[in-house]
């Protein structure tokens, strides 16, 4: 299961690797400069963001306030402010180069592990999310940075309790998901596959993130989740 869980892993730093090329080269235009804060592990900072460089982070957004200095402060903030972890056990930065790394996150002490993906994405030092994954959940289609517009199917293989995976489209600075539902996949220890197909209507935002998520058995909180980019024609 670790064998498999770095090869998930891996592969999933590679593609956001290639997309954050390919959006380089599609958008250039910079944004306002700004000045930042966040309760955890503070920063502040006037550096001009470019959108080509923050198209592809997840959390935060480019258009919030909040920055984190440490790659631990970014997956914490992530585990709670955006998955709505209840109690996030936050571990060790594993770093993958000099920019970027992974930070292994659990629901709750004993629970199963979600790899948060972290980089610098800007040349101010701060950190951001770019994507999790976890071994309980693998998201086959779409594929990172994918366009997708109404309906788009989802597909992957997962584990959870009584089958059931939980999946949520968000859209960047909008507190209410764009559609939200549940799909079958394999049962507690066995892998199994999922597929279904998401409707919405109207994204005010270019982009934004597919989140699937299983809900842990004990106590109804978010146990593991796999987050990609996505993008909205």
């Amino acid at each position: 299961m670790a064998l498999r869980r770095k090869t998930i892993v891996s592969a999933l730093v590679a593609v956001l690797l290639i997309a954050l090329a390919f959006v380089a080269g599609r958008q250039t235009a910079p944004t306002a400069a700004t000045t930042t804060t966040t309760t955890s592990a503070p920063m502040t900072t006037t550096t001009a963001p470019v959108i080509s460089q923050t198209a592809t982070a997840i959390w935060p957004t480019i258009a919030s306030s909040v920055r984190y200095a440490t790659p631990d402060a970014a997956a914490s903030g992530f585990a709670l402010e955006y998955l709505h972890m209840t109690d996030p056990v936050v571990g060790v930065y594993r770093a993958g180069d000099t920019r970027s790394g992974e930070v292994p996150v659990r629901g709750s002490a004993g629970g199963p592990e979600t790899t948060v993906l972290v980089r610098q994405v800007m040349s101010d030092g701060s950190w951001w999310v770019i994507g999790a994954a976890t071994q309980d959940i693998t998201i086959n289609v779409p594929s990172t940075l994918a366009r997708v517009s109404s309906p788009f199917a989802i597909s992957g293989v997962s584990t959870a309790y009584e089958a059931v995976v939980n999946f949520s489209l968000r859209e960047d600075d909008v507190s209410t998901p764009l559609v939200t539902g549940t799909t079958m996949g394999g049962s507690m220890g066995q892998l199994g596959p999922f597929h279904s197909s998401l409707a919405f209507q109207n994204p005010t935002s270019t982009y934004g993130a597919l989140v699937l998520y299983t809900i842990s058995a004990k106590d109804g909180s978010i146990a593991s989740a796999s987050v990609i980019r996505v993008r909205f024609h």
